[in-house]
């Protein structure tokens, strides 16, 4: 009938229209978006909480490694190697991590250690807070973008409490204890514990070692911490030059040489070798035992021109065959061979040589010079390792770490490693904070009672934010098995009734007569750098407001 064939061809002609906008000219479809990919897409509030969740399963990882009562974590990799450590970054650092927002929690903790050195795992820990309490507020139906702005506003806040409750330290080459008071404060939560004391001296030495102080500048590329498995702990010690795992080539050589004068080669003892493909016939004796007069007079040569340029001792980047060895013993050069190209440019550095790529250039003006060069051994194994001391042109130190197994060993490096990050941020900038979550409670304080001068939404986040900030101080309680809520409202309480932000968590410290823990940490000597803790606040918040503002999710079909 008519009336049916109205809409019907109305219906067809719209049809046609969109399929002529949905193909190009040579007939072939527009792919907006794949079937596949419309499957794996998530929008809008479930993006958001699917982001949420990711995230928080990382920090829920490093939460029972938050600490000096933290726990450790066995990581394996592919390979079969065995890693134990409670350092944030590290754990991440080798975890497999696929999913994308995780991996920005990963990132976080990296950006932690690399600008301060400390605080790895803390920070990551609050992120998660942050999010959890986010989770709640999406719940309430309050928008992602009004709880980033509020999270920015208790930040500042926060940051502004902490500028307030800062110490400055007073330290000189005369008093190093403020230094080594916070170095110890870092070593607490590490496996090394026990001789934190005396691993404390050796970071702050290291870094003083290497320190302008007048700039308040640190180069730790004059820094190397070298590791042999072996020993324990205490014999740990810090060499005021440069230690390399390598020994002197002929065991009949001198082994310990004074006012070193050293060549450092990155050429080969041997004959030059032709670039391109060769193939020589020996017919004859004749023949053979010119070829072998040659050689004999290249080597010959090679030694001259070092005995020329005044050196007494060789360092090369490349080995040497038995005759240039033989030789170099007869010439009475001691020789050190296959040395790293890192090695080789922290030996030139620190004894003011220079890299020479040809024997033809080697001249007295471009030898690395040191008090003292000797080969140490260890035990009664054949390891064996270098020692440059006395270098010339710089003040170069290298902590050589000893330890129970290579797992001790590698731990002892990376926590030495994050005390020096400590005492290096401490000279760049001397006011400190103080540890056992008396900062953040303090903060939590002072963001609670400014979420009370804040009308609208906002108040709702800036008061999340506090609840996120006394999080770390229940991790801390709960890591050391005390009951977290009784104990960070005992710390809040005293806090609020004396005036003083000082008041945090005595884990390692006897209880009170009431039976808390809570105790002045300024008298007790926990301190922290505040760059440090400020950086954890801001990075933390920046990660935080950047998840919540993703709100769709399309992942390619290769993922599903």
């Amino acid at each position: 009938t008519p009336s049916t064939l109205v809409p019907s061809f109305f219906e067809s002609s719209a049809r046609r229209a969109l399929i002529r906008f949905l193909l190009d000219e040579y007939g072939r479809p527009f792919i907006i978006l794949k079937e596949q990919q419309a499957k794996a897409r998530v929008k809008g509030l479930e993006a958001v909480k699917s982001n949420i969740l990711a995230a928080t399963s990382i920090s829920s990882i490093l939460r029972s490694s938050l600490g000096p009562r933290g726990m450790d974590k066995i990581l394996i990799s592919p390979d079969g190697d065995v890693t134990i450590t409670n350092d944030g970054a590290t754990i991440l650092s080798r975890m497999h991590v696929d999913h994308q927002v995780a991996k920005l929690m990963v990132e976080l903790s990296s950006s932690q250690d690399d600008e301060i050195g400390d605080g790895t795992t803390g920070v990551v820990v609050l992120a998660g807070s942050l999010l959890m309490q986010a989770e709640k507020l999406l719940a309430r139906g309050i928008h992602p973008v009004r709880i980033a702005e509020g999270y920015e506003k208790a930040a500042d806040v926060a940051i502004k409490s902490l500028n307030e409750i800062a110490d400055n330290v007073e330290f000189s080459n005369e008093n190093l204890e403020p230094l080594v008071t916070t170095a110890m404060t870092t070593l607490s939560s590490k496996i090394i514990n026990e001789e934190k004391r005396r691993m404390a001296e050796i970071a702050v030495h290291a870094v003083l070692g290497v320190a302008d102080l007048e700039r308040k500048d640190v180069n730790f590329d004059m820094i190397r911490l070298e590791g042999k498995p072996g020993g324990s702990l205490e014999d740990t010690e810090l060499v005021n030059g440069i230690v390399i795992d390598k020994d002197i080539s002929h065991p009949q050589m001198r082994k310990e040489i004074k006012d070193a004068k050293m060549c450092i080669l990155t050429c080969p003892f041997e004959p030059p070798k032709p670039k391109t493909k060769h193939k020589l016939d020996i017919n004859t004796r004749e023949a053979y035992e010119k070829l072998y007069q040659q050689e004999q007079e290249y080597f010959k040569e090679m030694v001259q021109q070092v005995k020329d340029c005044g050196a007494n001792l060789v360092i090369c980047q490349w080995g040497f065959d038995d005759e240039a060895n033989h030789l170099l013993l007869q010439n009475d050069l001691p020789a050190v061979r296959w040395v790293g190209g890192v090695e080789i440019e922290h030996i030139a550095i620190a004894t003011g040589g220079r890299i020479v790529p040809r024997f033809s250039e080697l001249s007295e003006d471009k030898l690395g010079k040191a008090g003292m060069v000797r080969e140490v051994s260890f035990g009664n194994t054949k390891e064996r390792m270098l020692v440059i001391e006395d270098c010339a042109n710089s003040n170069a130190v290298t902590v050589l770490v000893r330890g129970g197994n290579k797992m001790i060993v590698d731990e002892a490096k990376r926590s030495l490693h994050d005390a020096m990050c400590v005492v290096r941020n401490l000279i760049r900038d001397n006011r400190v904070v103080y540890g056992g979550g008396s900062a953040e409670i303090a903060c939590s304080v002072a963001v609670s009672k400014h979420a009370d001068t804040v009308a609208g939404v906002d108040q709702y986040a800036i008061r999340a934010f506090a609840d996120a900030l006394d999080d770390i101080p229940l991790a801390l309680a709960e890591n050391s098995g005390l009951s977290p809520i009784e104990e960070v409202a005992a710390a809040k309480s005293r806090q609020l009734k004396e005036g003083s932000p000082f008041i945090g968590l005595g884990i390692m410290q006897e209880p009170a007569e009431d039976g808390s823990h809570s105790c002045d940490m300024k008298s007790v000597g926990v301190f922290e750098t505040l760059i440090g803790k400020q950086e954890q606040i801001q990075l933390a918040t920046q990660v935080v407001k950047m998840i919540l503002k993703i709100d769709d999710v399309i992942a390619p079909s290769a993922a599903q």
